[in-house]
């Protein structure tokens, strides 16, 4: 006879180590989920929603529903990330630029170099632009301008 099953409420992570293995939510795949499933089982626990009664690690209809309906949450998962992925390369072939705005405007940036040239500090041209010395700096490493890095 095997040992008792502790019933447990939503979700039993087995140990603060597969807590952050797996994530506060959960798992993310099908295979992470019966990893998690096969952990707490080794523990002589069982899985058992106190709502749903198909979910339930204890009997093998149980653990057929859970691995299905995994299955098919990874299913939808990978279907949002090639339209997503998709999306995205729509919107380079438009021109749609991804990241973070630029701090300073291009006519900025060629005044800062011509200021950076005429022999002004980075920090005192940083100053004016309201930006870190660093970004006047990167600005000038990758300028292909002979006033850029190499002329300072």
């Amino acid at each position: 006879m095997r040992s008792p099953t502790a019933v447990v409420s939503i979700f039993l992570m087995a140990s603060t180590e597969d807590h952050h293995r797996y994530g506060s939510c959960g798992s993310r795949s099908t295979r992470d989920l019966l990893n998690v499933i096969a952990a707490v089982s080794e523990r002589g626990a069982g899985f058992k929603s106190l709502k749903d009664t198909w979910a339930d690690t204890t009997t093998a209809h149980g653990r057929l529903m859970l691995t299905v309906l995994g299955g098919l949450a990874e299913f939808e998962r990978e279907l949002i990330r090639a339209r997503t992925g998709e999306g995205r390369k729509r919107a380079k072939e438009r021109g749609v630029r991804f990241g973070r705005p630029r701090k300073m405007t291009p006519h900025q940036r060629k005044e800062a170099l011509q200021r950076l040239h005429a022999g002004e500090t980075m920090a005192d041209v940083a100053r004016t632009y309201n930006v870190d010395a660093t970004t006047i700096g990167r600005l000038a490493a990758s300028s292909p301008f002979e006033h850029g890095a190499a002329a300072l």
